[in-house]
């Protein structure tokens, strides 16, 4: 199974390929502020060497509560991917204090597809968005 999964938690962002059993990772520390290049990140870890994006089966990313704009960055980011290519994407919580990494990512994604229906609405990239744990409370302007 080959697995492309991806995570920001504002300030540092990695991405991971899974290729069968091997994984290979890239991740990036930068300024909360910056976008990263998405095309750096995926020559790093070997696109278009080592694989396309094509031969990918799943696409995963991390629901990061560190960012919510990082998070939805790559969210849509691997949503367009993921409807261009017909392919599953799935989101995977982040709930515990740990940092995660994309690897861990793409672990978790490869236990879950394999353990659910593949047709799963889980799996479906119009379903795939970042939510936020925390309950805002924003103040209404003119009150």
């Amino acid at each position: 199974m080959k697995i492309l999964a991806m995570e920001s938690s504002g300030d540092k962002t990695s991405v991971s390929v899974m290729l069968d059993d091997e994984i290979n990772s890239f991740s990036l520390s930068h300024a909360r502020k910056d976008r990263p290049n998405w095309d750096m990140f995926l020559q790093n870890i070997g696109l278009d060497r080592n694989f396309e994006l094509k031969d990918i089966d799943l696409f995963a990313f991390g629901n990061s509560q560190n960012s919510y704009t990082a998070t939805r960055s790559i969210a849509s980011y691997m949503k367009g991917i993921a409807v261009a290519l017909g392919k599953p994407l799935v989101v995977i919580d982040e709930n515990s204090e740990d940092e995660f990494q994309a690897d861990t990512v793409a672990k978790l994604a490869k236990e879950k597809f394999l353990s659910s229906d593949p047709q799963d609405k889980a799996f479906d990239p119009n379903y795939a968005n970042p939510s936020y744990s925390e309950d805002l409370n924003f103040k209404k302007l003119n009150e």
